[in-house]
């Protein structure tokens, strides 16, 4: 303190047998306490006094100067956003960056601020005529994120800053940052154009906001995305994840089994990624494995794949043969976007469809035409109510594979005994829907045909013919005939009974839940009829109220009705009802914004 006078005092400490001793400051008033000096800024005398056992002493003094060489410290705010005026500049204060600046000597009201762009000086940033300089302007030519200094100094000249940003943005649209467009197709590499995928385009810019928009493609595959700012760097990314089990069918295990053996490999690399159904980069009977839980209903998607995946159409794969050799791009990049891109295309690849059947649009339509029939023998029996009892499944023809539902509202798997060539990974036990689904793709240098049996318990008695039929309600009805497999039969059960005629029953009526859904844009409500006849479909909101029908004729077999979200004009839970002269049934589905 000013009037605080400071003396030297002995400091002894003890350790043990050892003795210390030191000189330290002390104050007048307390000869054994010891302190560090607090000493007013400015020069001072230290006089030292030194005296022996026989009463000689020498005096010496000398003198220093205290002085103030510590900068201050100043804290910037951590970054600003502001807008160009219409003048097409911003001017910012030093004021505006400062959070808050302090001095061990300096009151803050004394200390003075000052700013400049960084690296454009040294020291104290100071105006011509010594003042601080205590602004920055920024015009046009400066937009995005701009580096500032925010410098303090006190009253001994001590100087220290901080460095902040400034992002410069014109989002009024001053200087008349121009746009463009991004556009293309979507299309399979059969030329099929896939509709309501997602295209999104995300990436920054000097001067705005981070940019982020999105088209859906139309029925052609096409997407546009307009307004895009120009100068900015953007990343271009397409998707579509839903109706994973659209083209995928046993008939693509049979072929992509070949093409593991040698036997028949996978013409493009686009099937090639298509049959990568565990995304591993590698075609191995894993897929195979993969792609049968998603058939028999196991799985109600792929897990480590989206539904379809995308490839950059200007790609040229170095090795077709092997399309994982290198990592092919699933996106398009463009830096300081300095015009419009029009052919931003890209080849869309349905996982697990190998044969390229899926249906891409409403301009495609689904082909379910079949010839003939698959018949699995079986002989008929009459059941009791609570017996158990073993129904044995043969196939009547080899065939390169098959697929069905078993439906049998009165009865529950016990048991299934797998044939020779198949396994338990080859069925599906869904007792709380009174189903069993089946999946057999033949070995082709094998002679079986995919025998295989069931053990029952029965919930009620009547005739094995009318307990049990084909289903294609979780896993589709369809078998694979002739050397490539590519003649599609139907699946019906023959029962022999030992006095009479045999009994072929096939696929009755049915009402498939609609795909996608949820749905935002478009869905497809699927039916099976065995007889051609006229269908109406009636859709109802929640509280019963009829909000669309449609009838029409329609052929044997599988039909849909396409529901378009125009023509309901409603979201949320909807029930829809297919119903014919002899059959009706009512499922639900939920239409979201």
């Amino acid at each position: 303190m000013p009037n605080q006078k400071y003396g030297f005092a002995i400091q002894t400490t003890t350790s043990g047998a050892n003795k210390t001793a030191c000189v330290r400051w002390n104050t007048q008033s307390s000869q054994n306490t010891f302190v560090v000096p607090e000493l007013p800024y400015g020069t001072h005398k230290i006089k030292w006094f030194i005296s022996d056992g026989c009463g000689n002493e020498t005096i010496c003094e000398y003198t220093f100067v205290v002085k103030d060489c510590k900068k201050p410290t100043v804290v910037c705010i951590n970054g600003l956003s502001v807008n160009i005026m219409p003048t097409k500049m911003i001017t910012l204060w030093a004021s505006d960056f400062l959070q808050y600046t302090e001095d061990n000597c300096t009151p803050s009201n004394l200390l003075k601020t000052a700013i400049r762009k960084s690296g454009t000086g040294a020291g104290f940033p100071r105006n011509p005529d010594g003042t601080p300089q205590t602004s920055v302007t920024f015009t046009c030519d400066e937009l995005g994120t701009q580096l500032v200094e925010l410098w303090s100094i006190d009253l001994a000249d001590n100087a220290d800053y901080c460095e902040t940003y400034v992002i410069v943005q014109d989002n009024m649209g001053n200087c008349n940052i121009s746009a463009a467009a991004v556009a293309g197709y979507l299309k399979t590499e059969a030329g099929s154009g896939l509709q309501d995928a997602t295209v999104d385009l995300n990436g920054s810019h000097p001067a705005l906001p981070p940019v982020g928009m999105f088209n859906t493609t139309d029925a052609n595959g096409y997407y546009q995305l307009n307004g895009i700012p120009l100068l900015g760097d953007y990343t271009l990314t397409p998707g579509k994840d839903n109706d994973p089990l659209n083209g995928v069918s046993t008939f693509d295990l049979v072929l992509i089994n070949k093409h593991i053996l040698g036997l028949e490999p996978l013409s493009t690399p686009y099937k090639m990624i298509a049959a990568d159904a565990n995304n591993s980069r590698s075609i191995t009977t894993f897929d195979i494995v993969e792609l049968r839980k998603l058939i028999l209903g196991i799985y109600t998607e792929l897990p480590n794949n989206t539904s379809w995946r995308f490839v950059d159409a200007d790609y040229q794969f170095p090795n077709p043969i092997n399309p994982f050799q290198t990592l092919f791009p699933e996106t398009k990049q463009m830096a300081a976007m300095q015009g419009s891109f029009l052919d931003e295309d890209f080849v869309a690849v349905k996982v697990g469809d190998v044969n390229l059947n899926a249906v891409t649009s409403s301009l495609v339509n689904a082909d379910d035409r079949t010839e003939g029939a698959l018949l699995f023998d079986i002989t008929d029996a009459k059941v009791k109510a609570g017996e158990t009892f073993t129904v044995n499944f043969r196939a009547a023809e080899r065939v390169a594979g098959y697929q069905f539902t078993l439906y049998f509202p009165n009865l529950e798997v016990v048991d299934v005994t797998p044939g020779a060539e198949m396994t338990m990974d080859n069925f599906g036990i869904f007792n709380s829907e009174h189903s069993l689904t089946t999946s057999f793709d033949n070995d082709p240098e094998a002679s079986g045909h995919g025998a295989f049996a069931v053990t029952f318990r029965a919930k009620a008695g009547g005739q094995l013919s009318q307990l049990v039929q084909v289903s294609g309600r979780i896993t589709k009805a369809e078998a694979y005939k002739g050397n490539a497999g590519n003649e599609r039969m139907g699946v019906a059960l023959r029962f022999n009974g030992q006095n009479g005629p045999a009994v072929v029953t096939g696929l009755g009526f049915e009402l498939y839940q609609n795909q996608p859904n949820p749905w935002t844009h478009r869905t497809q409500i699927g039916f099976h009829l065995p007889e051609a006849t006229e269908a109406t479909l009636t859709v109802y909101d929640e509280t019963g109220r009829t909000v669309y029908t449609q009838r029409g004729d329609f052929a044997k077999g599988y039909n849909a009705f396409t529901l378009d979200k125009a023509l309901v004009n409603t979201t949320g839970v909807l029930y829809y009802k297919v119903e014919t002269p002899a059959d009706s049934a009512v499922k639900t589905m939920i239409q979201v914004k």
